[in-house]
């Protein structure tokens, strides 16, 4: 892998939640990102394809272009270096580093997070044909001839193991290509939760009136910690791991800070601490509870007893965190320009050369935390589209042979050797048609 995808899809995921708002929602920057990545794989090809065009034509200035329409606003057109460097703004690197970044994330896939793309168009012509830009693309990359909403609606729900049922575009007419991502986890705890009264949550939380029982972290094999952090102040940490498979595993990582702190500052809070979330380590800023007042904050309650201790300075410090169940389903509109779509539009039909004119961008996402595990997927779609014809008026002849009539065959000759046209026209046979007979077969 060339380049370290931390940096670039945390502040993907910043912009992404800042379209999105202060709603409780569920979202995937990575399933998002996927895309775009995908589509910069196709770069070279699509280079390669507008060379062959210029040299072709070189006196044409026209040049292929994709842009953005959407319910709320009118086509525009982008060049294919201006939506180049559009999307390498939006994947916060440079293409051939975020193409070897999609290429490792879908060929050798994690095994607790199952992942999926597709890229499929409407003519069957460029699937059939040995394309450049199929080389480019991660072999795992399904590419295929569009089908119907149903079937798409069925990619969904057999890439998310059926968390997600639906596709989050509605295919039509206009749409020339589509290009989607799937991925899902679904885990088990390595150690369940116990289960404590809601009032656990403290005197200040909303939802303890609300609800009747919550979470409480085991004794052993959860972790928590009090951090400082430049943006968010003091937050509350805890982190979850899942049972390892192949090696692998899964942490989930919940961070709160105090009710008016803006959500992207924690969320912000959040993709930094999970730097070292996955290896344990303990993150930088970590406060010491004996630094700390004895009492009650809105994030904790702080408490000092006797006991004995293995602590090499005889203080011990132990955190127990105590959370709700909760589960969020969201669809998200990507149409904003910052988000990258009409930019990786504009690249992916300069190298399938399939004259776009609009694109649809959309996510649907779930997430669902439990005592005994966690499970989320998101699906995330692109098309890319062109303007329909204008509406008008169509006469269909239904033409009626429910009567005796008259068959005439007539030879063609198009051939390009000598012979052309000697049997051009000739009537090999004819008929007057006066009994009809039953289909057959």
């Amino acid at each position: 892998m060339t380049t370290d995808l931390h940096g670039p899809l945390s502040a993907y995921a910043e912009r992404l939640h800042a379209t999105i708002g202060d709603r409780h929602h569920v979202a995937s920057p990575l399933g998002a990102w996927l895309l775009l990545a995908l589509s910069a794989a196709t770069t070279e090809a699509g280079q390669a394809a507008g060379s062959l065009r210029a040299d072709a034509d070189p006196a044409s200035g026209s040049e292929t272009a994709a842009g953005s329409e959407t319910a709320a606003g009118s086509a525009t057109a982008a060049r294919p270096d201006a939506a180049g460097e559009g999307l390498a703004a939006a994947l916060g690197t440079d293409l051939t580093s975020a193409a070897d970044v999609a290429r490792v994330l879908l060929d050798a896939p994690h095994p607790l997070v199952a992942a999926a793309t597709a890229l499929w168009l409407r003519s069957r012509r460029p699937v059939d044909e040995s394309a450049g830009w199929r080389a480019t693309l991660p072999t795992a990359t399904e590419v295929d001839i569009l089908p119907d909403q149903a079937g798409l609606d069925a990619w969904a729900r057999e890439h998310t193991d059926g968390l997600i049922e639906t596709f989050p575009l509605k295919v039509s007419q206009d749409v020339v290509f589509a290009l989607a991502s799937a991925l899902a986890t679904r885990i088990s705890w390595a150690e369940p939760f116990d289960v404590t009264d809601a009032h656990a949550l403290g005197p200040d939380s909303a939802w303890r009136g609300d609800l009747r029982q919550v979470l409480r972290s085991p004794s052993h094999g959860h972790r928590g910690a009090i951090v400082a952090t430049e943006r968010a102040g003091d937050v509350i940490v805890h982190a979850a791991s899942a049972q390892p498979s192949e090696g692998a595993g899964l942490v989930v990582l919940s961070v709160a800070a105090a009710p008016h702190v803006p959500a992207a500052d924690v969320l912000a809070a959040a993709y930094r601490l999970s730097v070292g979330a996955a290896d344990g380590a303990q993150p930088a800023g970590r406060r010491s509870l004996f630094d700390l007042p004895l009492g009650e904050t809105p994030l904790w309650t702080l408490r000092e007893e006797r006991v004995r201790t293995h602590a090499r300075d005889g203080r011990e410090e132990r955190h127990q965190a105590v959370l709700p169940c909760w589960s969020a389903r969201s669809e998200h509109d990507l149409t904003a320009e910052t988000l990258g779509f009409e930019a990786a539009a504009a690249t992916l039909a300069r190298a399938l050369d399939q004259p776009v004119q609009g694109f649809e961008a959309g996510q649907v996402a779930m997430a669902r935390y439990g005592r005994y595990g966690f499970e989320a997927a998101a699906v995330t779609g692109m098309f890319g589209t062109v303007s329909l014809p204008p509406e008008g008026v169509a006469r269909t002849a239904e033409l009626r042979f429910g009567h005796p009539y008259a068959v005439v065959a007539v030879a063609t000759d198009t051939r390009a050797d000598g012979f052309t046209g000697r049997c051009l026209g000739l009537h090999v046979s004819w008929a007057w048609f006066p009994a009809p007979a039953e289909v057959v077969g």
